[in-house]
C-alpha cells in the first residue's frame, strides 16, 4: 500500500471500522532505488557493469523477515545471513543499511554484500528502516540502533560475538550508520535504552559514499538545492538548512568524534560530494588515535558497491577492514 494508505488503515484501525493488520512494508511507487533501476541510469556511461548473482551460495544460510521491532501496528523487518559451517567461537557480526536519499531503498539492495560477508565467517543483516515518507529525521537513527540492540541481544542464538558488531551503510545508509556508530550513549538518538539494559554499541563502522557533513558548503550545495522542492535532505530533516539549521549540524556525524569513537572505514567513490567531511572527519578522529582508512575506488560512480567490477573489491575492502579491527584468523576458505 501507498504511504497514504497506510495512514488511513491505522486510522481505521483507531476508530474501529476496519479489519487491523500489522504492515511489515509501505509499498511506495516512486520507491526507485534498486540495482535493477540504478543500471538503467549507468550502463551509458559504464557498458561493462553487471548486477553480482543474488543466487544464494551454499555456504551461506538465510533467514528473512525477521521482526526486530515493532510501533504500533508497523513491523520493521530484517534479513540474516550466516555461514553454515561451524567454529568454535562466537562471530562478528556486521548489520547494512541501504541507501536511497533517506527516502528510499531496499534492505534487499545489500543482499549480495551481506552472502559475501557470510562467506567470509560474518554474520550479516540486512535492515528495513523508516524513511523519510513514512517518518523523518532521527527516526531512522532509532531504528538502526534498534537493530544493533536486537541483533545483540539475540548474540547467542545466532553464534554472534556481542562485542564485535560493526555498522555499515551506502549513502544515505553511510550516513544513518556513522551517525549511529558515533552517538553511542547519547539519549537523545536511542529513546530505547532507558529502558533496555542491551547495548546499541557497535565496535566498527563502514562508510560507503555517505555525507559526513551536511553543513559543509560542498554538502549544502547539492543537498540544499532550491531547485528540488523539497531535496532528499530537506526532505528527510522536514525543512532547508536555513530553517532546519539545528538539525542539520546535529545529523552530521563529524560533530560526535571523541575519544570513544569507534574505528571507522571510509569506501568511496570518484563522487567526491558523496562522501563530503570525511576528510575533516579524519582530522579530528587521528589525535585521538582512533583508526580509519580511506579506500578510494577509481573511476567510480556512485552506488559503486552494487555492481561488478567494483563488488568484490568493496567486499575484500571491508573483510579486510573488519579483519583486522576484530582481530579474525582465517583459513585459505574464509571461515
Amino acid at each position: 500500500m501507498t504511504n497514504k494508505l497506510y495512514f488511513v488503515a491505522i486510522l481505521f484501525c483507531a476508530l474501529g471500522l476496519g479489519a487491523c493488520q500489522t504492515v511489515t512494508q509501505i509499498d511506495d511507487p516512486s520507491n526507485t532505488y534498486t540495482p535493477e533501476a540504478t543500471y538503467q541510469k549507468l550502463i551509458g556511461e559504464y557498458p561493462f557493469i553487471s548486477i553480482p548473482d543474488q543466487k544464494l551460495p551454499s555456504s551461506v544460510k538465510e533467514i528473512k523477515n525477521i521482526s526486530y521491532v515493532r510501533y504500533g501496528k508497523r513491523v520493521l523487518q530484517l534479513d540474516l545471513y550466516l555461514p553454515v559451517s561451524k567454529i568454535d567461537q562466537a562471530r562478528p557480526a556486521l548489520i547494512f543499511v541501504h541507501g536511497g536519499g533517506w527516502r528510499s531503498g531496499y534492505r534487499t539492495n545489500f543482499a549480495p554484500f551481506a552472502m559475501a560477508m557470510a562467506e567470509r565467517g560474518y554474520v550479516a543483516a540486512t535492515i528495513s528502516y523508516r524513511l523519510s515518507g513514512e517518518a523523518q529525521y532521527p527516526a531512522a537513527i532509532y531504528d538502526v540502533k534498534t537493530a544493533v540492540r536486537w541483533l545483540r541481544a539475540n548474540a547467542k542464538k545466532y553464534d554472534v560475538n556481542p562485542k564485535q558488531i560493526a555498522i555499515a551503510g551506502g549513502s544515505a545508509g553511510g550516513q544513518i550508520a556513522s551517525l549511529t556508530g558515533v552517538t553511542a550513549g547519547i539519549f537523545k538518538f536511542d529513546p530505547q535504552a532507558k529502558k533496555s539494559s542491551v547495548s546499541s554499541d557497535v565496535q566498527a563502522i563502514i562508510n560507503i559514499d555517505g555525507l559526513s557533513d551536511f553543513t559543509s558548503e560542498a554538502a549544502r550545495f547539492h543537498e540544499d538545492d532550491p531547485r528540488k522542492t523539497p531535496s532528499a535532505a530537506g526532505a528527510w530533516f522536514g525543512g532547508r538548512y536555513a530553517d532546519k539549521t539545528e538539525l542539520w549540524h546535529e545529523a552530521s556525524p563529524i560533530f560526535y568524534v571523541n575519544k570513544n569513537t569507534p574505528p571507522i572505514l571510509f569506501l568511496i567513490s570518484a563522487q567526491e560530494r558523496f562522501s563530503v567531511g570525511h576528510k575533516e572527519m579524519i582530522e579530528k578522529m587521528k589525535p585521538l588515535g582512533i583508526p580509519y582508512q580511506v579506500t578510494k575506488i577509481p573511476n567510480t560512480p556512485h552506488s559503486f558497491w552494487l555492481f561488478d567490477p567494483w563488488f568484490k573489491t568493496s567486499v575484500d575492502a571491508v573483510a579486510k577492514f573488519l579483519d583486522q579491527q576484530f582481530k579474525v584468523t582465517r583459513s585459505d576458505s574464509g571461515q
